[in-house]
């Protein structure tokens, strides 16, 4: 459609008054003033036409636009929208204006706009049981009087944990959609027992030991019992340790799976730290494994390295651990110091809220 000037239209409004109310006349003058070659268009009879009724009711050849008062967004409607969402604040935008009978998009005005609500995200926290609070605060009394007594012990501490990374990585099913005129029927096939390696890794403010992979000969991921944590602690985790600064004062802690604290399991860690181990059935109890927002593994390194690891998506259990052992070597000790000191605040906001989730940590407040 050709797009005309307002100096165009003007013109041919003026035309058509000085020519008697002529269309052929006000086409014929509007050519020659402006140099249209006869092959090219001119403003047709229904352009001019309607540039004259709106010249004569608004004054310019352009028809007016707004000025209407929006009958959505009105006060009662603002109301009922505030009601809804009050009481439902976890329902959906679109089902409440499918009940309140009004568009999704004027819903989403009225609760930017109007009311200045906003979308949160819901956090997602492990379930508590009544005797995990007193648990809680019972391990973060005795780790903050540990600090009382020397100041650097979370400088002097190491954390450990495994976790399992699944080649097939995951797929999120709500936000995946295939536009068509036609549905597919496109399935989406995933291995019912995905290829995995399980992942040891300690972290402390002074570096990170692993990661450890527990595998048998073929290089399949094996289960964890106390024979492989006891061989893996003295055959890779001593050593390494032995690259750091480890003295009478050391802490370290473990979960309290099975294979963990297994006699054969405690025998050994106790020996590399005599009285000293953080864990069920350890010198200082650990409330695990329902306290994963106090421990550095699990509220900061697998969800970390899962992002990292799965941005180039592997294709292989041989491309997985190499993706793996890369993320972990590049994790640097600024980083790591920042998350152990955060130990502290964390420990101190579950005192402050007699063992409950930390919503202080969580929400940043």
């Amino acid at each position: 459609m050709q797009q005309w000037t307002g100096e165009e239209r003007a013109f041919a409004v003026k035309a058509y008054y000085q020519n008697g109310e002529s269309l052929v006349r006000a086409r014929r003058v509007f050519r020659a003033h402006f140099n249209v070659p006869r092959n090219q268009p001119v403003p047709s009879d229904h352009a001019i036409k309607t540039w004259v009724a709106n010249f004569e009711v608004s004054g310019s050849t352009s028809k007016k636009r707004g000025g209407s008062q929006k009958t959505v967004r009105t006060p009662e409607n603002i109301g009922r929208v505030r009601e809804a969402f009050d009481r439902s604040p976890r329902r959906s935008a679109v089902r409440h204006a499918t009940t309140l009978g009004i568009t999704p998009r004027s819903v989403r005005r009225i609760l930017h706009n109007d009311l200045h609500y906003h979308p949160y995200k819901i956090q997602i926290v492990q379930a508590l049981n009544t005797r995990d609070y007193g648990a809680r605060v019972r391990f973060c009394q005795e780790m903050l009087d540990l600090i009382g007594e020397d100041e650097d012990l979370v400088n002097n501490m190491w954390m450990s944990d495994e976790a399992h990374f699944h080649v097939s990585g995951f797929v999120n099913k709500q936000n995946f959609r295939y536009w068509s005129q036609a549905n597919p029927r496109a399935l989406h096939e995933k291995p019912l027992h995905s290829p995995k390696v399980t992942v040891w890794c300690a972290i402390s403010a002074s570096g990170i030991i692993g990661p450890y992979f527990f595998e048998n000969e073929t290089g399949n991921a094996v289960t964890v019992n106390a024979d492989r944590y006891v061989e893996m602690l003295q055959n890779f985790f001593t050593p390494q340790l032995a690259r750091f600064h480890v003295n009478e004062n050391t802490l370290f802690q473990q979960d309290g799976a099975t294979s963990h604290t297994a006699r054969m399991s405690m025998n050994a860690v106790k020996a590399l730290f005599p009285k000293r181990v953080v864990s069920r059935n350890g010198d200082i109890p650990c409330p695990t494994p329902r306290s994963p927002d106090l421990t550095p593994c699990d509220y900061f390194l697998w969800g970390y390295l899962k992002t990292k690891v799965f941005e180039t998506k592997p294709r292989t259990i041989a491309d997985l651990k190499q993706r793996i052992q890369d993320e972990v070597a590049a994790i640097p000790v600024e980083m790591l110091r920042e998350i152990m000191n955060s130990f502290t605040s964390r420990i101190e906001e579950c005192l402050r809220r007699n063992g409950s989730h930390l919503e202080g940590v969580i929400f940043k407040t």
